[in-house]
């Protein structure tokens, strides 16, 4: 099948489910968090598909690489993130797989999707 969207990239995909089952996540956080590290744990993760649509959406191979570099920031700012409110206690680390192992997911596509266009370029 032919990419003809953002919207057909598996790896937005995944980003996109990410971003569904991190807001899960951040619903059981305590509310004194609510404009700390639950409003940064969603932005981060909006930021990853985000990203990856607007950089497909860009003429110029850098650019669209720059935004698949800004995607694969967000990701480790995101696992950071996820990996403090395991160790505060606030989220069970085995509750919390579900949220690594798309991480990790994302992650490898997000690499191998650079490594593809930076070979084009």
């Amino acid at each position: 099948m032919a990419i003809q969207s953002f919207r057909d990239l598996r790896v937005w995909q995944g980003a996109m489910d990410l971003v569904e089952e991190l807001y899960r996540l951040t619903e059981s956080l305590p509310t004194k968090e609510l404009y700390g590290l639950t409003s940064q744990m969603r932005r981060a993760a909006v930021s990853v598909p985000s990203n990856i649509a607007e950089g497909h959406t860009r003429e110029h191979l850098k650019e669209y690489l720059q935004f698949i570099s800004t995607a694969q920031a967000s990701l480790a700012e995101l696992y950071t993130q996820v990996e403090i409110t395991c160790r505060l206690k606030y989220y069970p680390r085995e509750r919390a797989g579900q949220v690594f192992t798309l991480i990790a997911s994302v992650g490898k596509q997000l690499h191998v999707l650079r490594n593809s266009l930076s070979d084009k370029g």
